[in-house]
């Protein structure tokens, strides 16, 4: 099935990736334009690869959203499908919808952001269609001559890089990506026009096995986190969220940057969770990262050690954070932030 055969020769066949595009009020989300940036360096050499993008939502939302991604920089068609049931997206309820789209076996590759809902998602896709997934990769090589995906992906907190190779024995490559290691395709680099549109059939099944009760969102006037240039993140030092807030926001809002916070900050009640750096909360990889009272435990540093620039405030000078610092200054955060504050302005 790999391989095509014309006269006596016989001609490599070319990927074909499907990727899962989520989207929120119109807009396409980063860390989906970074998987697509992932789908297309499958292309090699002389393999002209397709990717496939696939938007799915209620019929209002699909509308929304559908003449911005037919305009995306590196696909070859756009696959859409609409149902109330699909708003919001649910794994029991898109999962169905996957495994219809890929039975055909056209496609080589299913690609993903590495989100919350992937990651309920994709493994279920996986089981049901008995294949193995490869998670949270951060880069990738393609071999046509043996039709073999070579991935890397951290592991122990970001301690060691696993490098996972899915041959041809697997006819479909389940992957999610690891957003700030594929920097999103520049519009220059698109096709004149629109691409191909084509609507897929809904299948609406297990409605009735999990119920959306609400969608809670915090809003804030500050960049979004996981794709912020700046970050100023706080830890347990702050005391509590009333002193969270007074010491990091005038620093946040003078440099332009994103809140971020360590898990022991967000347990304690000094951020929300969704403001969370670390293994187990945003993977982020902004130009500035300035963390202001974190110790710089292993979990938190998988978090944000990709950073271009890492400035540690802490008055521990063993910290760990300061063996991952660009800029390390020993001191009282309550002393040196109001200070720095005031400079910057």
């Amino acid at each position: 099935a790999n391989y095509q055969t014309i006269g006596n020769a016989r001609r490599l066949a070319s990927t074909h990736a499907l990727v899962f595009l989520e989207h929120s009020n119109g807009v396409v989300e980063p860390a989906s334009l970074s998987a697509l940036a992932a789908a297309s360096q499958l292309s090699s050499g002389n393999d002209e690869g397709k990717v496939t993008g696939i938007v799915i939502g209620s019929k209002q939302e699909v509308e929304k959203v559908l003449p911005a991604v037919k305009k995306l920089p590196g696909l070859s068609s756009v696959l859409h499908s609409s149902s109330d049931l699909y708003s919001p997206p649910l794994p029991e309820t898109l999962t169905p919808l996957f495994k219809s789209v890929l039975a055909d076996k056209k496609y080589t590759h299913f690609f993903s952001a590495h989100s919350s809902a992937a990651k309920s998602v994709l493994p279920r896709v996986a089981a049901v269609l008995d294949l193995p997934a490869v998670s949270d990769i951060t880069s990738l090589t393609h071999s046509s001559s043996d039709d073999s995906t070579t991935f890397t992906r951290p592991i122990y907190a970001g301690n060691a890089i696993a490098t996972v190779r899915a041959g041809k024995e697997i006819p479909l490559k389940i992957v999610t990506v690891r957003a700030t290691s594929f920097t999103p395709l520049s519009s220059s680099s698109s096709s004149s026009g629109d691409v191909e549109a084509k609507e897929v059939q809904a299948v609406e099944e297990n409605g009735d096995l999990t119920k959306h009760l609400e969608t809670t969102l915090s809003t804030s006037d500050r960049p979004d986190l996981g794709v912020a240039k700046k970050v100023v993140s706080g830890g347990r030092a702050l005391k509590n969220k009333e002193t969270f807030d007074k010491t990091l926001e005038p620093l946040a809002e003078v440099l332009g940057a994103a809140v971020g916070a360590s898990r022991a900050a967000v347990d304690a009640g000094y951020a929300d969770n969704s403001l969370q750096v670390g293994q187990t909360g945003k993977i982020v990889a902004p130009e500035l990262y300035m963390a202001i009272g974190i110790s710089g435990a292993i979990q938190h540093l998988a978090g944000m050690k990709d950073s271009k620039m890492i400035v540690a405030i802490n008055k521990d000078p063993d910290a760990p954070i300061f063996q991952v610092a660009d800029v390390g200054l020993v001191g009282d955060l309550f002393d040196i932030v109001p200070e720095l504050t005031e400079k910057l302005k």
